[in-house]
C-alpha cells in the first residue's frame, strides 16, 4: 500500500449478514485522485457505494481463506462518509410516510420534518436552524425557498438538493454522490456540475454515474462494475478509449434488441387486447381538462390559473424547473393531491369530486412516479411477476391469485424488459434503476388510455434507458395510449411528443403551451 493511499481494498468481498454480494474487490484511492464509479443497473456500483458509506449493513470483509494474495482493508474516511443517492432519498420519504401522524392531529395534516429541521440534524454546534438560510452550502444548492416545506412534499429534484446541502454541512470527509444530476433542472445541474468540477480535497468526492455523459473534467480515474464484479479500473483516458472501442458493438446490440423488442411488444399488445386487459376511454371526450386550476401550500403558490386540455393521441412533454409544479400537476390527475376537489379538473369527461371512485379513474391510467416508487419500496418482498400483474389490477402489490393469462403476460413483459428468468426475484432485491425499469413495464401492461411518466429514466443505465425510450416510442405509435412525459433531459424527448407544457413559476402567466 502506497503512503498516500486514502482507501485500500485488496482481496476483499462485499457481504451482508446473510450472503456475499460481490466476491472480490481490489481497488485503491490515492490523495489527489478524482474517481468516477460507473456500471449498468444491478452491476454492483450501488453495493460498492453502500459498503463504503457504512449505512446499509453492507461491509468489506477480507477473503482470508484465499491463498492467492493477502487481504487488506483500510479507509481513512471510516465514520466520516456521507452518501447522496436516489436510494437514500427514497428511504427518507419512506420514513416520513411511516411516521406520518396526520390521523391523530386536529388539523389532519402532519407535514413531518421540514428541510430546515432535516438539515439542522447535521449542523455543527456553532450554527443554528434560524441561520440556515445564509449558509453558503444552502445558497449553493438553492433551497432557501423550500426550507420550511415538509420533505414528503418536495419534488424529486428538491429533495436531492436538500440531501446534498445536508451532506455538505455534515462535516464528513468523504461524499459519495450517486447519479447526482438525475432529476435536476438545467440550472441546478450546472450549479452541481460546477461544484463537483471545482471541488478541492476536502471533502473528498467519489462520483457515481449510470451513464458516461456530463462527466466533470476533474475526474481522473474510473472504476466500473458489471455483473457484480470489477470490469474496469484505470485512468479516465483509458476508459474513454475502451468506451470508443465498445461503441460499435453496443450500437449493433441495441439494433438487435430494438428489433426483437418491437416484435415482442406487438405480440403482447395483441394478446392484451384479446384478453380484454386493454382499458380505453371514449374517443370523443378530452382525457384531461383543467380550467383555472390553483394549488398552493401555505404561502407557496404551486399552480396559478392553469387551463390545459389533453385529447386522445396528443403526447405531451411537460417541463419546468425543480419545484415548478410538474409533479403536483400529475398528482391532480392520479388522485394523489386532494386539492383536485376544490378545482375544476375533469378526467375522461368526469369532474373530480362528482361521485366517481379513484378506481374508476385509475383503470384508465398507467403511472410511473417517484411516489409510486417509494410505495413499492415499502413492499420490497413482492415478486417481479406480481409487480407486473398489479398493473392490471391498479393496486400496490397483489392481493388475489393471478390468472394463468396474467402470469403468461407478465413473463413476456419481463422478458421484453430484460428480466427473463427472474419472475420470482423480489422488488427489494433490485438496484434502484432495475426497480424503475420494472415499474415502467408495470405501467404499460394494460395499454392504458393515459400513461403518466414522471422522470421515467431516473437511475437507468444506458442499456435500460435505450430500452425504455424505445418502449415509449412503440407506445406512442400504437394509437391506444396517450402519454404525459416529464423530463429535464431533452435528449429523452420523443418524436411523437408534438406538444409541450412548460411551467414557469416566476412568470405571469406561469405556464405556456408549445406546439411543434
Amino acid at each position: 500500500m502506497k503512503t498516500n493511499s486514502l482507501i485500500c481494498i485488496k482481496n476483499c468481498r462485499i457481504e451482508n449478514s446473510r450472503r456475499t454480494i460481490i466476491e472480490k474487490i481490489d481497488w485503491e484511492m490515492h490523495s489527489g485522485e478524482k474517481w468516477l464509479v460507473i456500471g449498468p443497473n444491478g452491476g454492483g456500483k450501488a453495493d460498492f457505494f453502500n459498503a463504503l458509506s457504512g449505512e446499509t449493513g453492507l461491509k468489506f470483509t477480507p477473503n482470508s481463506d484465499s491463498a492467492e494474495s493477502v487481504s487488506l482493508f483500510s479507509n481513512a474516511f471510516t465514520g466520516s462518509t456521507e452518501i447522496v443517492s436516489l436510494e437514500k432519498a427514497a428511504r427518507i420519504i419512506q420514513e416520513e410516510r411511516e411516521n406520518d401522524e396526520s390521523d391523530y392531529l386536529e388539523s389532519g395534516v402532519d407535514i413531518g420534518r421540514t428541510g430546515r429541521v432535516f438539515i439542522s440534524e447535521r449542523l455543527q454546534p456553532a450554527d443554528t436552524p434560524a441561520t440556515i438560510d445564509t449558509l453558503p452550502e444552502v445558497e449553493l444548492t438553492g433551497i432557501q425557498k423550500i426550507l420550511d416545506r415538509g420533505l414528503k412534499y418536495m419534488s424529486t429534484g428538491e429533495i436531492r438538493r436538500t440531501l446534498l446541502a445536508r451532506a455538505l454541512l455534515s462535516g464528513k470527509k468523504l461524499l459519495l454522490l450517486s447519479d447526482p444530476f438525475a432529476g435536476l433542472d438545467a440550472e441546478s445541474r450546472k450549479i452541481l456540475f460546477d461544484f463537483v468540477n471545482n471541488a478541492g480535497t476536502e471533502p473528498a468526492i467519489i462520483l457515481g454515474m449510470e451513464r458516461w455523459h456530463e462527466i466533470p473534467d476533474n475526474i481522473s480515474h474510473v472504476l466500473e462494475f458489471t455483473a457484480k464484479s470489477i470490469s474496469f479500473c484505470g485512468t479516465r483516458a483509458e476508459y474513454k478509449k475502451l468506451m470508443q472501442e465498445r461503441l460499435g458493438d453496443q450500437q449493433k446490440k441495441l439494433g438487435e434488441q430494438k428489433s426483437s423488442f418491437t416484435k415482442l411488444y406487438t405480440t403482447t399488445k395483441e394478446e392484451t387486447d384479446v384478453t380484454g386487459k386493454t382499458t380505453a376511454a371514449k374517443d370523443d371526450i378530452p382525457l384531461v381538462q383543467m380550467t383555472n386550476v390553483n394549488v398552493s401550500w401555505s404561502d407557496n403558490h404551486v399552480l396559478r390559473n392553469l387551463s390545459w386540455t389533453v385529447n386522445k393521441g396528443e403526447h405531451w412533454l411537460i417541463r419546468g424547473p425543480n419545484g415548478s409544479g410538474k409533479t403536483t400537476l400529475l398528482e391532480l390527475i392520479t388522485g394523489d393531491n386532494m386539492q383536485v376537489f376544490c378545482n375544476d379538473v375533469r378526467l375522461f369527461g368526469i369532474k373530480r369530486g362528482s361521485g366517481e371512485s379513484i378506481w374508476d379513474i385509475k383503470k384508465h391510467l398507467g403511472i410511473v412516479s417517484y411516489r409510486l416508487h417509494v410505495e413499492y419500496r415499502m413492499l420490497g418482498g413482492t415478486s417481479l411477476e406480481n409487480v407486473i400483474i398489479s398493473g392490471f389490477r391498479d393496486s400496490i402489490g397483489l392481493y388475489e391469485a393471478a390468472t394463468d393469462t396474467e402470469l403468461a403476460l407478465a413473463k413476456k413483459w419481463l422478458d421484453m424488459g430484460g428480466f427473463a428468468g427472474r419472475e420470482k426475484d423480489t422488488f427489494g432485491s433490485l438496484s434502484y434503476g432495475e426497480q424503475r425499469a420494472i415499474l415502467i413495464l408495470r405501467s404499460a401492461v394494460k395499454c392504458p388510455s393515459l400513461l403518466i411518466l414522471d422522470e421515467p429514466c431516473h437511475g437507468l443505465d444506458e442499456s435500460y434507458r435505450a430500452k425504455i425510450l424505445h418502449l415509449m416510442e412503440l407506445i406512442g405509435e400504437g394509437g391506444t395510449t396517450t402519454m404525459l412525459h416529464v423530463t429535464h433531459d431533452m435528449t429523452e424527448k420523443l418524436p411523437c411528443e408534438k406538444k409541450t407544457l412548460e411551467l414557469m413559476p416566476e412568470c405571469d402567466p406561469m405556464y405556456r403551451i408549445i406546439a411543434s
